[in-house]
């Protein structure tokens, strides 16, 4: 045996589970036998109850689940269990089963353990409905105790938990714990899977096809990121894991679907903020005969209907603003936004050194040496907090959108917008380039602008040229992040929240 008991409390259990063994007692038994969750044998008493108090009292059921309350009055032993449909109160009285039996459990029973009771439904003299066990079955012991966790009422009416898991990191590292006693927090993955859920039903309910496109790649592209690298031993290959699902899913758009989808993880070797891990989920979809404006038709259903289908309503709470989602979307051109909120109207600045110099004439900090695109882009950094309500922010330089197709009035930007709530980027989109000619000039330009260790300088891919030029149908795209759509739909304010296992530092002294 590796694992030994590191104080008092973990000696105590594995003390129990030590008599449990050599008093017969299998803690890990293989089977497990249920009649009812704890949902359906209380309302299936209550059902019966308002027909037949007697024969409400005759119902047989065997229920299993967590311990997650005890307490033991003298030849009474009454716990509460918890399963995923909620909880039920055990009663266990001494005469109802083996004396030597029942007192075995008393002294060896904690809560987190698991197991199974058989028994009749009743109601107590307190009026709760519970189970009367004739038998019960320990099914795994708990040899660590779960954090305590207190509730308090607050004036409001809301609950406030506290107690010995307030560790937000701790609870990362530990997200097994942190569900088992934080019930809001497995609700907040509920919502999650209700979310993707209804990213599917909504796109498949368009026309689209779901499909899936390769993560290890050979070549990385459709973003602006660093990837993470690896190896394959067999074909002495050089992969990547991808960053982006786009120039995948364009391909497919070449082969003859005219509609597209994938929801997957992306990954990309950068830093890590409220918003960002370095593995993620994103939707992307594509579809053939549309354009940027038809991205944004597609984008605002899709949040009108994710939101419908969450919260029951077009409304939502987020950081303390009710956003709405029903009236459309507000439309703003890149350079107007940062015209009106910065004073630079950066058209007037065709060199990255006289952009820079008017950035920092304004007081606004700014990393030095950035290509014109990029400065533009940080210009908008300073403006996304104010956008609280739905808002599309359209038309971006084209030094920065190297697979958009440009507008015909000005060449110098593109047809692509990001959607904004909340004050944060939730989407992209674009009139995608379909022109083999010159979408090789622009990957060739992009090499150009980016310096080598530079964390978003792309490799041309060869292939998705070659594609292209096959002929792909005029084409939108667009691009949604689901953990900040889950962030949002949950009103949680970092990443970190939505994810069952985020990403964190190594800590020397994790168990």
């Amino acid at each position: 045996m590796t694992w030994q008991p590191n104080n008092p409390v973990e000696q105590d259990r594995f003390d129990k589970y030590r008599r449990l063994v050599e008093a017969g007692i299998s803690p890990f038994p293989p089977r497990v036998q249920r009649t009812h969750t704890a949902q359906q044998a209380i309302e299936l008493y209550e059902q019966a109850e308002a027909q037949s108090v007697d024969s409400a009292n005759e119902i047989q059921v065997t229920v299993v689940g967590r311990i997650v309350r005890q307490n033991v009055k003298g030849k009474i032993y009454f716990g509460h269990i918890e399963d995923g449909s909620g909880r039920i109160q055990l009663m266990i009285r001494v005469n109802d089963i083996d004396q030597e039996f029942f007192e075995l459990l008393k002294q060896n029973l904690d809560l987190g353990d698991f197991v199974q009771a058989s028994g009749t439904m009743m109601r107590t003299k307190a009026g709760e409905v519970s189970v009367r066990v004739n038998d019960l079955v320990i099914l795994a012991k708990a040899l660590k105790p779960l954090p305590v966790i207190k509730e308090r009422v607050r004036e409001d009416g809301t609950v406030e938990r506290f107690g010995a898991f307030s560790d937000v990191e701790e609870r990362y590292r530990q997200r097994y714990a942190d569900l088992a006693v934080n019930p809001d927090v497995r609700e907040i993955f509920r919502i999650r899977a209700k979310v993707i859920r209804a990213l599917q039903n909504f796109l498949d309910d368009q026309g689209f096809l779901e499909v899936e496109t390769p993560i290890l790649q050979p070549v990385y592209g459709g973003a602006a990121a660093r990837p993470f690298t690896t190896y394959h031993n067999q074909l002495k290959q050089e992969l990547y894991l991808r960053i982006s699902f786009e120039l995948y899913l364009k391909r497919l758009l070449v082969g003859g679907y005219e509609g597209v989808y994938e929801i997957g993880r992306d990954f990309r070797n950068e830093g890590v903020s409220y918003k960002h891990n370095p593995e993620f989920t994103m939707m992307e979809v594509y579809q053939a005969y549309t354009d940027y404006y038809g991205m944004m038709t597609l984008a605002e259903n899709l949040m009108r209907t994710i939101c419908l289908a969450v919260k029951g309503t077009t409304k939502l709470t987020f950081k303390g603003n009710e956003i709405d989602f029903g009236p459309p979307f507000a439309r703003y051109t890149m350079r107007e936004l940062i015209r009106e909120h910065t004073g630079i109207d950066y058209a007037e600045y065709p060199t990255a050194e006289a952009l820079e110099s008017a950035i920092r004439e304004k007081g606004i900090d700014v990393r030095p040496n950035l290509n014109r695109g990029k400065l533009i882009e940080h210009l908008l950094e300073e403006v996304e907090p104010t956008l609280i309500q739905p808002t599309f922010v359209m038309d971006y330089p084209i030094e920065i959108s190297p697979l958009a197709k440009k507008k015909e009035d000005d060449p110098t930007h593109v047809e692509r917008f990001e959607f904004y709530v909340g004050g944060m980027e939730f989407g992209n989109a674009f009139t995608e380039l379909n022109d083999p000619f010159d979408q090789e000039a622009r990957f060739i330009e992009l090499s150009r602008l980016y310096r080598e260790d530079e964390d978003d300088a792309n490799p041309i891919d060869e292939d998705y040229l070659n594609a292209m030029r096959y002929g792909m149908p005029p084409c939108g795209g667009l691009g949604i992040g689901v953990d900040r759509l889950v962030m949002l739909m949950t009103d949680r304010h970092t990443i970190r929240e939505v994810l069952l296992f985020p990403h964190l530092r190594t800590r020397d002294d994790s168990r």
